[in-house]
């Protein structure tokens, strides 16, 4: 099994030399003929995605779709290189990055070439890891460091140390990601959501291996928790979240488990006080410093006590 590492560049590319390919990196990538190393990805293959400045998720390759295209390249007028660079502030707009012709010009050459065509399906086992590497960083992982292709060999090994070592990821993310796609139970994996990883990571950062609910606990088990529905909202909004055990977070969730908003303790539901693990937790204050509790924090605890007790007064 081999690991790639390739560039989802989007509208940020600085070559200009041809029109970029269809990107959409928790589903599919793009490429064609031209690329180095572009018959080399195989089904089974794991593919790591970043952009120009950070990591964006891994996955294992479902299929590779081919097919025959025609694309328009640009070259330079001067030396007919590819390699040529759109400048934003600089006239004229154009320079040859060809290190034996560093020229200027206006317009490039226009030219329609034949290409083979590669598009890659990973939705299924795609784990999102947004930002949790810099671009810089994951190159380093790359079996030539040193290379500029868009298409390269991953050092599968040290990517996989560097996601896992200290529970960056609940979980190890190539395991479930091959596990989906090999074993062949493809409607069990769920998505991952986006910006999730690097959400989770932030408030591991702020809170520490601790549960809001229940205090200390194994990072394994501790989960990013929305205060909020993320599925109604879509975003990673800034204090809206706090560490929470997996149950925990089932039950927040729906309601079971609340905090109010006024003197912050806990309530649980008398159908859940059934179980003595979580009677206990009822009417004791949550578990984390009200110094890291941001005003943020508290509205959107309001909000959730409104939503599942009644307005509070």
């Amino acid at each position: 099994m081999a690991a790639w590492l390739m560039l989802a560049a989007g509208d940020n590319r600085e070559h200009a030399g041809n029109d970029g390919y269809d990107d959409l990196p928790s589903e599919h990538y793009s490429w064609d003929s031209t690329v180095p190393n572009c018959a080399k990805p195989q089904v089974g293959d794991v593919i790591v995605l970043r952009d120009t400045e950070h990591l964006l998720g891994a996955s294992v390759i479902g299929a590779i779709e081919t097919g025959a295209a025609t694309k328009q390249r640009w070259r330079c007028p001067s030396c007919n290189h590819a390699s040529i660079k759109r400048r934003r502030k600089k006239l004229p707009p154009y320079v040859c990055q060809n290190k034996n012709c560093k020229g200027t010009f206006v317009e490039p050459i226009a030219e329609t070439i034949s290409v083979r065509t590669y598009r890659s399906k990973h939705d299924v086992a795609w784990v999102d890891m947004h930002a949790l590497l810099t671009a810089k960083e994951v190159n380093k992982m790359c079996v030539k460091e040193k290379s500029q292709n868009s298409i390269r060999v991953l050092d599968l090994d040290r990517f996989h140390l560097a996601m896992t070592a200290g529970g960056v990821l609940p979980a190890t993310p190539i395991e479930a990601a091959m596990a989906s796609v090999m074993g062949g139970h493809r409607q069990a994996f769920v998505l991952a959501r986006i910006g999730q990883a690097a959400f989770r990571k932030r408030l591991l950062q702020e809170f520490g291996d601790v549960c809001a609910f229940t205090g200390p606990a194994p990072r394994d088990v501790l989960e990013g928790a929305h205060l909020y529905s993320y599925a109604a909202d879509g975003r990673h909004h800034d204090n809206g979240g706090l560490m929470m055990r997996r149950d925990i977070h089932r039950l927040f969730d729906l309601g079971h488990i609340a905090v109010n908003p006024d003197s912050m303790l806990i309530d649980v539901r008398s159908e859940i006080r059934r179980y003595p693990d979580y009677a206990a937790l009822h009417g004791q204050q949550v578990r984390v410093s009200q110094g890291k509790l941001r005003p943020q924090h508290r509205s959107w605890l309001r909000k959730h006590w409104d939503t599942y007790r009644g307005p509070s007064t």
